[in-house]
């Protein structure tokens, strides 16, 4: 989640920040984190001491992050996720280790005990396919994946706690072969040359007459450089010429999708996937056909995002079955945003939609501690955090006697019920720091939470 959004504008989209890529300055400042903004809430107070009691009933503790051991502690979760198809679990930094580590703990368990079958990331959908096949057939080396697919606002997925993750998922289908688990991403920034492939192969496998037209509509379109490079020289190109090239995406998603009608007895998976390869190119090049400089454009472009990762999500959970854990930022996984000015839907919003009580949203707060994050020269750098202020929802939380714990927001008791529906200054940390701390009711936002008493940067690969 990116702030700063006027001085930024051109890359605020994608919500993950303006990002200077360099050799990152090592740095620790002390003390309480920088609020750049004063609350919206009239009057905040510390609650009595009847709130933490309450959750002290509410709460159930974290042996630990770490994969490893077994995990009795998580069973609380289960019931807490149910039947939901979609689970999304957020993060308050794109930075921290213990987040990273905390989700592969949670997706390992909730596959071997729950079913689940995909991660799905923040991430563009062609990365997703490319980490697909390794997960799924062993093809290429996840290394070099994750160094080529996460670049410039990518770069913080390309750490070691998600190598372990995609390794571990590698290795689980190895010995599961029947019943694998798989890698998606479901956002849009970037749409890999592996994408034109697939729709311009099946084209040419089931209408070779039609390929000459498509292979005009893509013209200029597919990727010749790297994934960083092609998302700056996007963003620098003019309106109009945005505009254009969603003007073509569209025609060819338009015509790929006519083309059902007329080859009834083609493979239907085959055709299914060639369409979302198809609406993918699209999302990508519409996601760009904004108007930056125009704030209204601006909100309808970051409104779109997330509905395009809610699609794809949703796409991907319909058309193979498989129960989903979402990684996200808190921000996008929900239900109400944090910064309305700016965002007008969050992706949880549209998951709750799609599928009601089929989506549940976790959310992440953190007591102190460490992330990596882009800082005011455009230096990716590390920063560390004291203990959150007064009136604020983790102060408050940290006094919890669990050092880390879950707590279903949905059933706490009161008086906490009441309290956690109430906004308080809370840490909602993107790729950019200092950032204001925002007005957030965790109640309203998501259906439970994860309190973590301290954090520690994410060890990033490559830099």
């Amino acid at each position: 989640m990116t702030r700063h959004r006027t001085a930024i504008a051109l890359t605020s989209l994608l919500t993950l920040g303006a990002v200077t890529v360099g050799i990152p300055a090592v740095a620790a400042p002390t003390g309480p984190a920088v609020r750049t903004s004063a609350p919206t809430t009239a009057h905040v107070t510390e609650p009595a001491s009847t709130v933490v009691d309450a959750l002290d009933r509410a709460s159930h503790r974290l042996r630990t992050v770490e994969t490893g051991g077994g995990t009795r502690d998580l069973r609380p979760l289960d019931r807490m996720i149910g039947d939901a198809r979609v689970v999304g679990l957020g993060e308050a930094t794109h930075g921290s280790h213990e987040f990273f580590a905390l989700k592969h703990r949670v997706f390992r368990h909730l596959v071997e005990e729950r079913g689940f079958r995909t991660f799905a990331l923040e991430a563009p959908w062609s990365t997703g396919l490319r980490l697909n096949a390794y997960v799924l057939r062993g093809e290429g080396d996840p290394r070099r994946i994750m160094r080529e697919e996460f670049q410039r606002d990518y770069l913080w997925w390309n750490n070691t706690e998600y190598l372990a993750l995609v390794e571990w998922m590698r290795a689980y289908n190895l010995r599961h072969p029947d019943d694998p688990v798989q890698f998606m991403g479901d956002d849009f920034a970037w749409a890999g040359p592996e994408l034109y492939d697939e729709v311009t192969g099946y084209v040419a496998r089931v209408h070779p007459g039609l390929l000459p037209r498509f292979t005009a509509l893509y013209q200029g379109l597919r990727p010749t450089t790297a994934a960083g490079a092609y998302i700056e020289q996007y963003l620098r190109m003019p309106y109009a010429e945005r505009k254009e090239r969603a003007d073509r995406t569209g025609q060819a998603l338009k015509l790929l999708k006519l083309l059902k009608r007329q080859a009834p007895g083609a493979d239907r998976a085959a055709y299914d996937w060639a369409v979302r390869h198809a609406t993918a190119i699209d999302q990508t090049a519409r996601g760009y056909a904004f108007d930056f400089e125009d704030p209204e454009q601006l909100r309808a472009a970051l409104r779109f995002r997330d509905s395009v990762m809610a699609d794809n999500v949703a796409w991907w959970a319909e058309h193979t079955g498989n129960k989903v854990l979402l990684s996200a930022h808190n921000g996008h996984v929900a239900y109400v945003p944090d910064d309305p000015v700016h965002y007008p839907k969050m992706q949880g919003a549209f998951l709750r939609d799609r599928f009601g009580d089929g989506y549940v949203s976790i959310g992440f707060t953190f007591a102190r501690g460490s992330f990596h994050a882009t800082g005011p020269e455009g230096e990716v750098r590390r920063f560390t955090v004291g203990p959150a202020g007064p009136g604020s929802n983790e102060r408050t939380l940290d006094r919890v006697r669990h050092r880390d714990y879950v707590v279903d927001l949905r059933t706490a008791p009161q008086p906490a019920r009441n309290w956690l529906r109430a906004a308080r200054p809370t840490r909602s940390i993107g790729t950019a720091y200092p950032e204001p701390e925002y007005e957030i009711a965790l109640a309203r936002s998501h259906d439970v939470l994860i309190h973590l008493h301290r954090v520690e940067a994410a060890h990033l690969r490559d830099r």
